[in-house]
């Protein structure tokens, strides 16, 4: 029976949006800049909503990139105006890296299980726009942490083997006990 709702929400809402944009190919209205704006972070809002409602973490991640996305785009249009150029791009990213950190807060809160892997995306994107807007040290660091990436996958690799060594030791000792 829930499951019959979720589907039934799921449905009206892509209904929904569906027929608003193919009136809106066809229609004509005026419309503030600023609301166009706002489209992509109102999809980003109904994903986590039906997510929410749903308890379903499979559409709250679409709804933590939209929002960021949409979000990061607004305020490069809106209160961030001012700065141009490679500063905007860090915004955009700043904003996306809390969209993806949205996907986390927002499965720890309303699902069973945390996403906590989209701390990773996340983290990193928000890490680049910083470095973007801020420079200096944190484009040093960039560059270090560029350079760096691969050591960081070997290492991390040899942990994960090194892991499954000693769970593989542990089973066979069990067993022979």
């Amino acid at each position: 029976m829930k499951q019959k709702k979720n589907d039934l929400t799921g449905g009206v809402i892509l209904l929904v949006i569906g027929v608003i944009a193919l009136v809106g190919q066809f229609v004509t209205i005026s419309i503030p800049e600023s609301f166009g704006l706002l489209i992509v972070p109102g999809l980003g809002a109904l994903f986590l909503v039906w997510g929410i409602l749903s308890r379903k973490a499979g559409l709250m991640i679409p709804g933590g990139i939209l929002s960021g996305v949409g979000w990061g785009a607004y305020a490069i249009s809106g209160p961030f105006s001012i700065w141009q150029g490679d500063n905007e791009g860090g915004v955009f990213l700043i904003f996306l890296g809390l969209g993806f950190a949205l996907i986390t807060v927002a499965t720890a809160v309303f699902t069973q299980e945390t996403h906590w892997w989209a701390l990773i995306p996340g983290g990193i994107i928000a890490f680049v726009g910083i470095a973007i807007l801020f420079g200096g040290a944190f484009m040093t660091l960039l560059a270090f942490v560029g350079r760096l990436w691969p050591v960081i996958l070997i290492l991390l690799g040899i942990s994960i083997l090194v892991g499954a060594n000693r769970e593989k030791a542990a089973e066979k000792l069990v067993t022979e006990k």
